[in-house]
């Protein structure tokens, strides 16, 4: 397991950025880099369980580790879902979880700089180092557009 590490500078306000990575429509759009059609089901609040899902609907069981509105947030990634099954426990799960992806949104000049860190498997960093540069490219063109 590594921990990757990404910034982006965005010409928008701190609650415009904030917003726009969290909110479903704005998420479904930027998310296309990860899978096309991925969207979640849950809130963003400390506490509260969400999954990251694809289109089939298989993808993450995870929580909200911290919620701080404008400021940071933490998704603590505890399991998998497959064909509508939950696994928290499977060996393979237990070889990552807990897995902890993290979004920072700091006010710059001008702007709002959003600092992304997630434990990754190592399998999975290349395909990560890939898709988040073209995801987070994505969410400050929505940003800027609005």
């Amino acid at each position: 397991m590594q921990q990757i590490h990404f910034e982006i500078n965005i010409a928008a306000p701190v609650a415009q950025v904030f917003s726009a990575m969290l909110t479903q429509d704005s998420y479904r759009d930027w998310t296309t880099a990860f899978c096309e059609g991925s969207y979640y089901e849950g809130v963003w609040q400390q506490g509260e369980k969400i999954k990251f899902l694809s289109p089939s609907g298989d993808g993450m069981l995870s929580e909200i580790a911290e919620h701080r509105p404008n400021q940071f947030t933490s998704i603590r990634h505890l399991g998998t879902i497959a064909n509508g099954v939950e696994d928290t426990s499977s060996e393979a799960v237990r070889a990552w979880a807990p897995a902890y992806e993290n979004y920072t949104f700091v006010a710059i000049d001008g702007g709002t700089k959003i600092i992304v860190e997630q434990d990754i498997m190592d399998e999975y960093a290349d395909f990560m180092a890939q898709v988040w540069p073209k995801a987070l490219d994505r969410l400050k063109a929505i940003c800027e557009a609005g």
